[in-house]
C-alpha cells in the first residue's frame, strides 16, 4: 500500500508545489495521474519513486515511513519500483537488450532466464530484430519502448510511468497499455501520468487529478470534464 498523508513538497526555499496532498493507493490498484503542465505531476512522481522525501506529511510505503526512513534503506525499496522517465535514461554505452537486462541481472536472475525473457518482451514491444541496438541508434518511440520494457521486466511491486505513451503511434500506444493492465493483473499497482484523454476515456480507472499543487481522486469511469471542475 501507498498513502500519502498532508503532504508537502518544495524545492529549496521557495513555494510549495504540492500541497496538503492525501490519498491512498492499495496494493495491485491502477490509477491515472493528470492534470495541466506545472501542476505537479513530476514531482508527486519523484515523491513515489523515492527521489525526493516530503518537505513535510508522511508517505507510508511497502510497510514503511518512507518521510524518515534511513538513507541506506531506501535502495532496496527502490528495486521494488519501476519507473518509465520522459527522458529515458538509458545507458549508451549498453545494447538495447543489456539496457532491459540490467534489473534482473541486479536482482541476481540466471543468465538463461534473463536472455529469454528480455528477447521475448523485446518482440512483444517491436524491438526484437534491435536487441544489440544501442540508444543512440533507435528512434524516440524506440527509445520509449525500450524505457517501458525495462522497467516492467522484473515484474516490480509498483510501476509509475510519466506519459509512456507520449512517443508512439495510436496503435503501440494500445498495444503498451495492454501491456500496463497485464502486469496490473499479475499485481503490479500502476500509476501512469498521461494528458492523453482517449485512454482516460478506454481505460475505466480512477484518476489522480492534480490542480495548482493539490490533488482529488475521481473514481473509475467519471467523465473527465467533471473532474476538471
Amino acid at each position: 500500500m501507498l498513502r500519502f498523508q498532508n503532504v508537502g513538497m518544495r524545492y529549496g526555499p521557495g513555494p510549495e508545489v504540492l500541497r496538503d496532498v492525501s490519498f491512498t493507493l492499495p496494493p495491485g490498484s491502477f490509477h491515472f495521474l493528470t492534470g495541466p503542465s506545472g501542476a505537479g505531476k513530476t514531482s508527486l512522481l519523484k515523491l513515489m519513486y523515492l527521489a525526493h522525501r516530503p518537505s513535510r506529511g508522511v508517505i507510508t510505503m511497502f510497510g514503511q515511513d518512507v518521510s524518515t526512513a534511513q538513507r541506506d534503506a531506501l535502495p532496496l525499496l527502490r528495486r521494488r519500483i519501476g519507473v518509465v522517465f520522459q527522458d529515458f535514461r538509458l545507458l549508451d554505452h549498453l545494447s538495447a537488450l543489456d539496457n532491459v537486462a540490467l534489473p534482473l541481472r541486479i536482482a541476481g536472475v540466471p543468465e538463461d532466464r534473463v536472455t529469454n525473457n528480455v528477447a521475448e518482451l523485446l518482440a512483444w514491444v517491436g524491438l526484437g530484430d534491435r536487441l544489440e541496438a544501442r540508444p543512440a541508434t533507435l528512434s524516440g518511440g524506440e527509445k520509449q519502448r525500450l524505457a517501458i520494457a525495462r522497467a516492467v521486466i522484473a515484474r516490480p511491486s509498483r510501476l509509475l510511468a510519466d506519459e509512456p505513451t507520449g512517443n508512439v503511434d495510436p496503435d503501440m500506444a494500445q498495444r503498451l497499455m495492454y501491456l500496463f493492465v497485464e502486469l496490473n493483473k499479475l499485481g503490479t499497482a500502476v500509476v501512469l501520468a498521461t494528458h492523453d484523454l482517449h485512454l482516460l476515456d478506454r481505460f475505466k480507472f480512477p484518476t489522480l487529478r492534480l490542480k495548482g499543487g493539490e490533488l482529488r481522486v475521481a473514481p473509475a469511469g467519471q467523465p473527465y470534464s467533471s473532474q476538471a471542475s
